[in-house]
């Protein structure tokens, strides 16, 4: 029993003296995340939908929401270089160079834009047309078909690209193509068309901090989701609310 005594007491002794030489890591009291500039979503003002969200997820529990906003294959990089703790928006296994957790924090409604006199496209027939979307959003490995596509800087052409026969649908984001159709001069000449559901994911650092984030990120989505505490954020923001349906993910 001495014996015992005298274990416990050296370490505990070990203990004390790890922490106080800083030999065990306080919990991050901040999290950098970057985005792009996804106008009332992850503006770069701090607005929107998907801010809303993940200031909910982490600042509760003490971690600050740090935002830095990058176009979205610069803000991927950044996570990939470990220079962010996470980028903003990806879709599962995107990038093998950072990591991926259990919960999605929303889901992208995934839209095909086209002129009001096109034929109606379905998933199975998206194949059948010339698609355009934003660089490196890469629909093509989450569509069904897809052959024949164009990757375009940024949204401003794509009316223009619509009108002139350039493309027959412009695949994107419901918030986005609702932009895109805001900005038209005649938009009673388009169509969207709801093609596919796909979850969006912060996508971690491959660092240690990051990997501790991406712990209580699961953790506190799985209490968030089974409490229904961010129902009012997508009900504020006129969004359907995504994890009705993703019970079963609550382990």
């Amino acid at each position: 029993m001495a014996l015992r005594g005298l274990m416990v007491l050296a370490f505990a002794m070990f203990c004390s003296f790890a922490l106080a030489g800083g030999g065990v890591a306080t919990p991050p009291s901040v999290i950098h995340l970057a985005s792009e500039d996804w106008e009332d979503y992850t503006a770069a003002d701090g607005h929107g939908l998907g801010w809303d969200v993940l200031r909910q997820v982490f600042e509760p529990v003490g971690v600050k929401v740090d935002i830095r906003t990058e176009p979205y294959l610069r803000s991927l990089g950044l996570a990939e270089r470990g220079e962010v703790d996470a980028c903003v928006g990806s879709y599962r296994d995107e990038s093998e160079g950072v990591l991926y957790p259990h919960w999605n924090f929303d889901t992208d409604h995934i839209y095909a834009l086209g002129l009001a006199s096109s034929p109606v496209p379905t998933p199975q027939t998206l194949g059948n047309y010339r698609l355009a979307w934003i660089r490196g959003y890469d629909y093509q490995d989450y569509l069904p078909n897809v052959r024949r596509f164009d990757e375009v800087l940024r949204r401003t052409g794509i009316v223009s690209m619509l009108t002139h026969n350039r493309a027959d649908f412009y695949i994107d984001a419901l918030t986005e193509v609702d932009y895109v159709i805001s900005r038209a001069k005649d938009p009673s000449q388009l169509r969207r068309t709801h093609i596919a559901e796909l979850p969006l994911y912060l996508c971690f650092a491959k660092t240690p901090k990051a990997r501790s984030l991406m712990v209580l990120f699961d953790q506190r989505m799985e209490q968030l989701v089974k409490t229904g505490e961010l129902k009012p954020i997508f009900e504020r923001w006129k969004q359907p609310y995504p994890f009705d349906s993703n019970a079963s993910q609550i382990r």
